[in-house]
């Protein structure tokens, strides 16, 4: 059974199809690349499924349940995280401040409850153990490189104990070595059980770490295939339309 199956997926935005009729199907521990050019219907796909736009039709289902995500927050209860490309971190603050930013740790004492540092500390440090990254807690975040950056946001999907977790862009705008670091980070979420979504325009990066590539040309999906059944070659025909299906 699937972990994450859309059906039929369609999302209009007055008279803008913006989604026609979407397919798709995850599994656990599976790392699924999503490209497409500008417009095609990419991260309409991926707000739908983290709760950001409700689906004019279709339906999303989690291990066979159908599911409505009203919200953001209704998408997260079922496991589903987002590394948006920004990341969304507080560049003045600390990567463990980050990764428990809105879910801070707590202790008491006496009546009162204080903020637990050293708890926070240790936990991110073994988050950034499993994720073998050379990021440490007490790092600020405007100090970091883009894939120490890349580690805090993934960090964070880790301490909610996410499910699915899609990314946006992740080795966009970053060096050679930090690229070789965000795909490591991708492998290891694939190596416990967990599915990715890997958003990206740049096809080496789909192709060294994903298990099947999924091409959309404006709001249709127009390709679902193993990168072993596959080309850089073909991707690109079938992004531009040189190629329409495969």
């Amino acid at each position: 059974m699937a972990l994450l199956e859309l059906q039929g997926i369609a999302k209009h935005f007055g008279a803008i199809e913006a989604l026609k009729g979407v397919d798709l199907s995850i599994q656990a521990g599976e790392v699924v690349g999503l490209m497409g050019d500008n417009g095609a219907g990419k991260s309409t796909l991926v707000r739908v499924i983290a709760g950001n736009f409700r689906p004019s039709e279709g339906e999303i289902r989690i291990e066979g349940q159908t599911k409505h995500f009203h919200k953001p927050v209704d998408a997260r209860a079922e496991g589903i995280e987002v590394v948006y490309q920004d990341l969304a971190l507080c560049d003045n603050l600390t990567a463990a401040a980050n990764v428990f930013l809105g879910r801070e740790m707590k202790r008491r004492i006496g009546p009162i409850k204080i903020l637990d540092y050293a708890a926070m500390y240790a936990r991110v440090a073994e988050l950034f153990s499993e994720l073998k990254s050379e990021t440490r807690p007490r790092d600020l975040v405007r100090q970091m490189s883009g894939g120490q950056r890349q580690a805090v946001a993934i960090a964070r999907t880790r301490l909610s104990d996410a499910r699915i977790v899609l990314m946006d862009e992740p080795t966009a705008a970053i060096s050679v070595r930090q690229v070789a670091e965000v795909l490591g980070l991708i492998r290891r979420l694939r190596d416990k059980g967990i599915a990715v979504v890997l958003i990206s325009h740049r096809m080496p990066d789909v192709f060294a770490v994903s298990d099947r590539v999924v091409v959309m040309r404006r709001g249709t999906k127009v390709a679902d295939k193993s990168v072993n059944q596959t080309s850089p070659e073909e991707v690109t025909g079938l992004i531009t339309g040189a190629i329409h299906t495969a």
